[in-house]
C-alpha cells in the first residue's frame, strides 16, 4: 500500500489498532498464513469423508450420498447468510473469526469420533455383517458436520474479500499489489489441497485416522491464532449494507404495489438509469405512488416501499442469468457423482500397485485437480499464445462454446464411468471378492472427465456471472455460484434416493447395491445420469444460451449510456 494515502486511511471505516499504517503486505502475510492452515484444515477432512463415513461408519450408498450432498450443499448455502451477516452486522473480520471456531469445533467433535470407539458402530465383519450406526452416534457425527458447515458459511464468502480490503485499489501500487495477492492466494491454496490430498490422506487412510484427523484440527487452531495475532495490522471495514437486502426490496415494493396502473406513473430515478423490456413487472418497485413516499431531500423513505430504477434494473439481470445458472447445476451434479459415488467405486477396486503401494480411495480427488491444470496450461500457453503469435490476436473460445465442452463432458464422463462399473462388478462377481481384481488406475478416466467439466462449464459460468454484473453486484455473483453448487448437491442427493426407492420395488436389489455396489446395478444409475445431462445439453443449446447473449447486450448498453451520461456530466 502506498503510505502516502492519508485519505484512504483516515476513512472512519477502517479500525487500525497501531501507529503503523494497517494493511498491505504487513496485513496480508498474516491472512496468507491463516488461509493456507485453514484450507489444509478444511481439504484434508473433505476429500477423505466418503471413506471414513464408508470404512468407519458402516454408511452405505444411500444414506453416504445423502449425508455428503447435504452436508456439501448445506456448506456453500450457508454462505449466502455468511455474506448477510457479514455485511450487516459483524463485517468480515469477526465472520471470519467465529466461522473458524465454528468449524474448529466440529472438526474436534470429528476427531473425537475418531478416538472414541463407541462412537461409531463396530467395524464391518468381512464386509458382510455391518451393523448400521445407532441414532445417537449419528447425531455426534451430525454436530460436527453441521458446526463445519456453518463456519465454512462463514468463511469462504470473506476470506477473499477481506484480503482485498488490505489495499488500496484507488492507486495503481495498490491494484498491482491486489493482483499479486490474488496470485499467493491461489498458490497458498494450492498448496494446502495438495498436501491434504496427499501427506494427510494416506496418514487417514493407511495408518490412522485418528492422527489424520488431529492432523488438520491442529492445523485449524494454529490458523486462528495467526488470524488472531495479525489484528493490529488489518484494515477491518465496518458492515456497510447487502446487495441482497436491495434485491429483496425490489420484490417487496413490488409486490406491494402490483395492483397500480402505471400508464402515467413517475418513477423514481435519481441515477437516469436505461430502462430494459423485460420483466416490466418488476418497475412497480420503483413507481412513486405518492409525493409522501420521499423525504425532503427527494429520497426514499422506506426503501421497501419505493426503490430506484437501477435496483430493479440489477434483479432483472440477475434473473435474466438464472436459465444459464440451471444448465450449470447439472453440471456441478456430474461432479457432485464423482466424489461420492465415484470414490465407492475407487473403494471396491484392487488399489495396491505391483510395487506393493496402496493407493487411497481419496487420492482419486486429484484426478480432476492435474486434469484441470493441464487443460488450463495447454490453453493459455499453447492455443492463446500461439494463435496471437500467428494472427496477432488472441483467440480465445466463447463462453458458449466452453459451457458446451462442459456439458459434453458431463455426459462423457457418466458413460464412461458406467462402462468401467460394470467391468469393475463383473470381476469381483466372478472372483467372489468384495474388491474387484480391477485397479483402482481404472477409475481415472471418470475422474478426468469430471475435473474437464470444471474447467470448462464451471469456470466459464464464474466468469459469466463476474463479467455480466455490475461491479456492486460482484459479491452476488459470488453467491449465486455457491448457490448453484448447493442446488446440485442437493438434486444430486433427491435423484439418487428416487432412484433407490424405485428401483427395490418388488423386494429388488437397488441399483445403488446398499453396503456392497457389487449386489447392484451401479452402471443403471450412470446411464441415466448421462440421459439427464442430455437433456441438460439441449435445454442449454435449444435456450438458455440465447440468454448469455442477451445480457451481453444489456451490459454492454448500460456501460455505453453510463459513459454517455457521464461526457454530459
Amino acid at each position: 500500500m502506498a503510505e502516502g494515502s492519508n485519505s484512504f486511511l483516515d476513512d472512519p471505516c477502517l479500525s487500525p489498532s497501531s501507529k503503523k499504517p494497517p494493511g498491505g503486505w504487513r496485513a496480508v502475510k498474516y491472512i496468507l498464513a491463516n488461509e493456507t492452515f485453514e484450507k489444509l484444515a478444511s481439504m484434508s477432512l473433505v476429500a477423505n469423508m466418503t471413506v471414513y463415513l464408508k470404512t468407519k461408519y458402516n454408511m452405505e450408498g444411500v444414506l453416504l450420498v445423502n449425508v455428503i450432498n447435504i452436508w456439501s450443499g448445506t456448506s456453500s448455502f450457508m454462505s449466502i447468510g455468511g455474506a448477510l451477516m457479514s455485511d450487516m452486522f459483524l463485517g468480515r473480520y469477526l465472520m471470519l473469526l467465529y466461522g473458524s471456531i465454528s468449524s474448529l469445533l466440529g472438526m474436534m467433535i470429528l476427531t473425537l469420533t475418531a478416538i472414541v470407539p463407541k462412537l461409531r458402530p463396530p467395524t464391518c465383519i468381512g464386509q458382510i455383517n455391518c451393523i448400521d450406526p445407532n441414532l445417537w452416534q449419528l447425531s455426534t457425527l451430525y454436530s460436527g458436520l453441521t458446526l463445519m458447515a456453518i463456519g465454512a458459511g462463514g468463511i469462504r464468502p470473506c476470506n477473499i474479500a477481506f484480503g482485498a480490503d488490505q489495499f488500496n485499489t484507488t492507486t495503481k501500487e495498490g491494484r498491482s499489489q491486489l493482483e499479486s495477492f490474488f496470485n499467493w492466494w491461489y498458490f497458498s491454496f494450492t498448496f494446502a489441497l495438495v498436501i491434504a490430498l496427499t501427506a494427510v490422506v494416506y496418514i487417514q487412510t493407511n495408518i490412522s485416522w485418528v492422527i489424520g484427523f488431529a492432523i488438520p484440527t491442529s492445523c485449524l487452531l494454529v490458523s486462528i491464532v495467526i488470524f488472531v495475532i495479525g489484528h493490529h495490522a488489518y484494515i477491518i471495514m465496518k458492515p456497510h449494507g447487502s446487495v441482497f437486502v436491495d434485491l429483496v426490496k425490489v420484490i417487496t415494493a413490488a409486490t406491494r404495489k402490483h395492483r397500480l396502473d402505471c400508464s402515467r406513473c413517475s418513477f423514481y430515478d435519481p441515477d437516469f438509469h436505461p430502462r430494459t423490456k423485460q420483466l416490466r413487472c418488476l418497475e412497480k418497485a420503483a413507481v412513486i405512488a405518492n409525493q409522501n413516499e420521499l423525504d425532503e431531500d427527494g429520497k426514499p423513505k422506506n426503501g421497501w416501499r419505493l426503490c430506484s430504477i437501477q435496483q430493479v434494473e440489477n434483479l432483472k439481470l440477475l434473473l435474466g442469468m438464472m436459465p444459464v445458472c440451471l444448465a450449470g447445476i447439472g453440471c456441478f451434479m456430474t461432479m457432485d457423482q464423482q466424489t461420492t459415488i465415484g470414490i465407492l467405486q475407487a473403494i471396491q477396486s484392487n488399489n495396491v500397485l505391483r510395487s506393493g503401494f496402496k493407493i487411497p480411495p481419496g487420492w482419486m480427488g486429484l484426478s480432476p485437480m492435474i486434469a484441470l491444470s493441464i487443460w488450463i496450461s495447454t490453453y493459455e500457453i499453447l492455443w492463446v499464445l500461439q494463435t496471437k503469435r500467428l494472427t496477432g490476436k488472441a483467440k480465445r473460445l466463447t463462453m458458449t462454446q466452453r459451457i458446451n465442452i462442459g456439458l459434453i463432458s458431463a455426459m462423457a464422463c457418466s458413460i464412461v464411468a458406467s462402462f468401467i462399473e460394470k467391468k469393475r462388478r463383473t470381476v469381483a462377481l466372478k472372483h467372489g471378492s468384495f474388491k474387484s481384481p480391477m485397479s483402482i488406475l481404472m477409475l481415472l478416466p471418470q475422474f478426468a472427465l469430471s475435473g474437464l467439466v470444471e474447467a470448462f462449464a464451471a469456470v466459464a459460468i464464474m466468469e459469466y456471472l463476474t463479467t455480466q454484473l455490475p461491479e456492486s453486484m460482484r459479491t452476488v455473483a459470488g453467491a449465486i455460484f455457491f448457490i448453484s453448487l448447493s442446488m446440485a448437491s442437493y438434486l444430486n442427493s433427491m435423484l439418487v434416493n428416487i432412484v433407490h426407492k424405485t428401483t427395490k420395488k418388488g423386494g429388488k436389489t437397488s441399483w445403488l447395491g446398499g453396503h456392497n455396489l457389487n449386489n447392484g446395478k451401479l452402471e443403471n444409475f450412470y446411464y441415466l445420469a448421462a440421459s439427464i445431462e442430455a437433456l441438460n445439453f439441449l435445454y442449454f443449446n435449444l435456450y438458455a444460451r440465447r440468454f448469455i447473449a442477451t445480457s451481453c447486450t444489456i451490459n454492454k448498453e448500460s456501460k455505453e449510456d453510463q459513459h454517455n451520461n457521464e461526457d454530459q456530466i
